[in-house]
């Protein structure tokens, strides 16, 4: 069964408001979900009755604080297939978990010449901390590049990761939607002898998500796309490479014992959790999850996907080819990322116009310079789908556009 939007609307205090006299119609959850009642209760109810720092305190709401915390580290593991709830480490955010295995596995794993394998379609937090080891260590840093029909082109995927060390990648892309072959990626790279790191932010708040069956040796996504707050992140590790891996931050939490001739990091997931974490951020990342599984997850793929494919058919249909839509066609083959450029007029001018009428989209190069390099443009603008939105959603912006045209006298 589909998701009823008229009711679940109702569960985003924010869709209740107007901006410019017109109902806020919200396309930018790719750039960070809205969040349901009950994961704004979670955060409120925590601070209100349980506010207490974590694993230090044997009075009650010191203990109520931990429970919490390390039961939403239990919903998020199974929420993710990840097995033992030890493997599911609390970052701020996913370019945070990123740096984590760049700055900690890879300073202490990869040296001068090492090769290491992304793709044209990557955030620049799966770029940029790629480039600091490169400049510290003089790794060699090799692309899979993008095909014309908006997917990775894997012909000269075993050449690529021949020899190879990391092979890191989006499952999903942050612009063009397109959904990535997980498992012949990870694969190619387990063959080549390198580990695989999947950057699953886009990922993780659409579909069923299951890592160990994707053999991925790292996994990393984000709390505030999938219905949950700002402020905490997640990476998820084998136990193998977790315990392989040196601590990234230190201090506070992460400390078994401390001498004056060194110290002693604590056991995982602790390991990794300097100073005090993010417990209410926590609190409410595991109501997200809550939020979600109650929806379940097929059904809202299953939504995702009819959305897409009406939005890009009405668009197309509507504006013909005075609108660029990049990526994918095939609405199965791509999240409910849609980026577009219309005509001659620069997205950040598109935007302006659209939030006149309420309408939220953004606009720029999404973090994402070398991919708009490929595709030929500065920036696009893109909406950006989810379990709130419906085909009125997608009219509102189709009705934008036209308004957008008509200000600017085309």
């Amino acid at each position: 069964m589909s998701l009823d939007t008229t009711a679940l609307k109702k569960d985003f205090p924010i869709l209740d408001r107007e901006v410019h006299g017109k109902r806020l119609v919200y396309l930018d959850s790719a750039n960070t979900s809205q969040k349901p009642r009950s994961v704004l209760d979670a955060i409120e109810n925590y601070y209100e009755q349980s506010n207490a720092n974590v694993h230090r305190g044997t009075y009650v709401i010191a203990e109520e604080a931990t429970a919490a915390l390390e039961g939403a580290r239990a919903k998020v593991a199974a929420f993710i297939g990840g097995g033992p709830a030890r493997q599911v480490v609390f970052t701020k955010n996913a370019t945070e978990a990123l740096n984590l295995v760049t700055k900690a596995w890879g300073r202490s794993h990869l040296r001068e010449g090492d090769p290491v394998v992304i793709t044209e379609l990557e955030h620049h937090a799966n770029i940029v901390p790629w480039h600091q080891l490169r400049e510290e260590l003089g790794i060699e840093l090799r692309w899979i590049p993008l095909g014309a029909d908006g997917h990775l082109d894997l012909t000269d995927l075993d050449r690529l990761v021949d020899g190879a060390r990391v092979v890191s990648f989006a499952a999903m892309s942050n612009v063009l939607g397109t959904i990535n072959p997980i498992d012949r990626l990870v694969t190619a790279a387990h063959e080549a002898g390198a580990i695989a790191v999947v950057d699953a932010s886009q990922y993780v708040p659409h579909l069923d998500t299951d890592v160990r069956a994707w053999g991925a040796d790292f996994v990393a996504f984000t709390g505030h796309k999938m219905c949950g707050p700002t402020g905490i992140g997640v990476l998820w590790g084998t136990e193998e490479i977790l315990e392989d891996t040196p601590p990234f931050l230190t201090g506070g939490e992460m400390i078994l014992n401390v001498t004056k001739e060194g110290f002693t990091p604590n056991e995982l997931p602790w390991k990794f959790e300097a100073g005090t974490p993010p417990i209410a951020e926590a609190v409410g990342l595991g109501a997200a999850v809550d939020y979600l599984q109650g929806l379940g997850m097929d059904r809202v793929r299953e939504h995702e996907t009819a959305l897409t494919g009406y939005a890009l058919r009405s668009l197309t249909e509507r504006f013909g080819d005075d609108l660029r839509i990049h990526g994918p066609a095939e609405p199965a083959e791509r999240g409910g990322v849609i980026s577009f450029s219309f005509r001659d007029i620069h997205p950040h001018d598109l935007t302006q116009v659209f939030d006149e009428h309420g309408v939220c989209v953004r606009a720029g190069h999404h973090c994402a310079k070398p991919l708009m390099k490929v595709l030929g443009v500065g920036a696009t603008a893109r909406a950006s789908l989810y379990v709130y939105n419906d085909e009125a959603d997608v009219d509102a912006l189709a009705d934008a556009i036209t308004a957008a045209a008509e200000f600017f006298a085309f």
